[in-house]
């Protein structure tokens, strides 16, 4: 066994140990960490066992080659050691997948926020059939959908949504949406049956907890105000609207949706501290503040990361050439077919770079 296989071995079983130490339990950040990391160690011990397991079984096999002279059992055992020596090579294979590094924010709920961009009132419309999908394909994998804020547009579109999606996997799925999306259809508005072209933006965030990130009170312009558009009289009545800005940042959320000032400011606090534990990844990673910066741009039709393409049918994913020939399954949800595609691309091109 190599060392590393060893050492790995060492620290899963000193995790366990941790999950059962009552200084770590009474410490909820500490007690977060060693469950996610003794949770990302399960299937690389798992893994190493098994291919110790089999070079066993492939080494027992050969021994008995050796003192065997019976043709038939000869036979069965070079059979059983071939067999033990491909599962071996098999599982060293996933080993070195399952070692590739880890995502800092996998195992964390995901905030998506969605806004129409370059196309009016079709943008909005678009960016509806957007926030339907996520939503459509949260259902299809088990996971679970908190809408933050929506704001209806005037034909039925939304001008922005943001809602969290919870699940072990969502940020390791969804990571990849964040970017302008286009699309290419007959609007509803348009009469004369002309295809246009339009965007809609969508930021993916993982979500940062209250022990991720210190927010001081005094960095906080709260301001208060009467609740706008849809929502009823018991809405619009009061000033239960909230405008947080974080001053050093600049960072300005606004949450209008709930009936309580309280709730509106609890919505605004948990996407602020996502967008600034963002900024602090960025600011540590020059190469991911790149990525992350390139996520929305500037929203127009030429930017892009996907084209969704009514008329033949089709969405094309741009950034790895990838088209997929079913559009209305796409936008009710099916999104396994491109993401397992962008997964497998980001994977093949980690083990190209030589990670052992």
């Amino acid at each position: 066994m190599s060392d590393r296989w060893k050492s790995l071995l060492d620290e899963h079983a000193s995790m366990e140990a941790l999950l059962s130490d009552p200084d770590v339990v009474s410490d909820q950040k500490r007690l977060r960490d060693v469950s996610r990391r003794y949770k990302e160690l399960q299937p690389v011990v798992e893994c190493i066992r098994n291919i110790e397991a089999r070079r066993s079984d492939a080494a027992a096999a050969t021994d008995l080659l050796e003192i065997t002279d019976d043709a038939a059992e000869r036979e069965h055992l070079k059979s059983e050691r071939d067999d033990a020596v491909k599962d071996a090579d098999r599982l060293e294979d996933e080993l070195r997948t399952l070692l590739l590094p880890k995502d800092p924010n996998d195992g964390r709920p995901v905030i998506l926020e969605i806004r129409g961009a370059e196309g009016g009132e079709e943008a909005n419309l678009f960016a509806r059939d957007l926030y339907d999908m996520y939503v459509g394909y949260a259902s299809r994998r088990g996971w679970k959908v908190e809408t933050l804020s929506i704001d209806p547009s005037d034909l039925g579109g939304v001008n922005q949504a943001t809602f969290v999606i919870r699940g072990d996997d969502a940020w390791s799925r969804l990571k990849y949406e964040g970017g302008p999306h286009r699309v290419q259809r007959v609007p509803v508005t348009e009469s004369s049956g002309r295809i246009h072209t339009s965007s809609a933006t969508v930021m993916v965030l993982p979500e940062a907890e209250e022990v991720d990130v210190h927010i001081d009170d005094k960095d906080l312009q709260v301001d208060v105000f009467r609740s706008s558009g849809a929502g009823g009289q018991s809405v619009n009545t009061t000033d239960s609207a909230v405008r947080i800005t974080h001053i050093p940042t600049g960072i300005v959320v606004s949450m209008q949706d709930e009936r309580s000032q309280i709730q509106n400011r609890a919505r605004a606090m948990t996407v602020l501290r996502s967008r600034l534990m963002q900024a602090a990844q960025e600011e540590q990673d020059a190469k991911m503040s790149a990525e992350r910066r390139s996520q929305v741009g500037g929203g127009g039709r030429s930017e892009k990361i996907r084209t969704y393409n009514f008329k033949e049918n089709r969405r094309t994913d741009h950034r790895i050439g990838f088209t997929i020939y079913s559009l209305s399954d796409v936008l009710a949800g099916d999104l396994d077919a491109v993401i397992d595609a962008l997964a497998n691309d980001e994977r093949t091109r980690q083990l190209a770079g030589g990670v052992d």
